[in-house]
């Protein structure tokens, strides 16, 4: 059920989205406790403020109101990514190159399963984080396919 979902609000939202210049960062629909959440995720460059998750709130109700794709109660919420935004495609790795990433792997790659570093790079192929180990610094080529998940992740110095 909760693929239908996200694929149907994808398809209400863009439309939303491109009218206001913004981005769609991730889409979720997840059981907590008793309650479902539908949750959508917007940004744009330098941020989102709370005004525009509530215009997009609001015209996405309407839609989810009228096309009806849900069978079961939820709430829907609209928001910021916040500071350890996902990045789900090519181009949120494009667009961080330079930042600071955690990533998480699907099986153990040069033997682990996650990484931290600066992105330093990516072709499609192959994502190029520099991580330190004890106190050198190590590029590792990270294979694209093997990650399971990757996120924006914040230091502090």
């Amino acid at each position: 059920m909760g693929e239908k979902v996200t694929d149907q609000t994808n398809k209400l939202v863009q439309p939303i989205l491109d009218e206001m210049n913004l981005e769609l960062v991730d889409i979720e629909f997840e059981k907590e406790g008793k309650n479902w959440f539908l949750r959508v995720f917007v940004d744009k460059p330098g941020g989102i403020d709370i005004e525009e998750c509530g215009i997009v709130s609001e015209k996405l109700s309407e839609q989810l109101d009228q096309q009806d794709p849900v069978s079961v109660p939820y709430y829907l919420e609209v928001s910021s990514p916040g500071a350890e935004r996902p990045l789900k495609k090519e181009k949120d790795f494009n667009d961080n190159i330079g930042k600071t990433i955690f990533v998480s792997l699907y099986e153990p790659y040069e033997g682990s399963k996650t990484f931290e570093g600066k992105l330093t790079a990516f072709d499609g192929e192959f994502v190029t984080i520099e991580i330190t180990v004890k106190t050198r610094k190590k590029a590792v080529n990270v294979p694209y396919k093997k990650i399971a998940k990757a996120r924006l992740a914040v230091t502090f110095n």
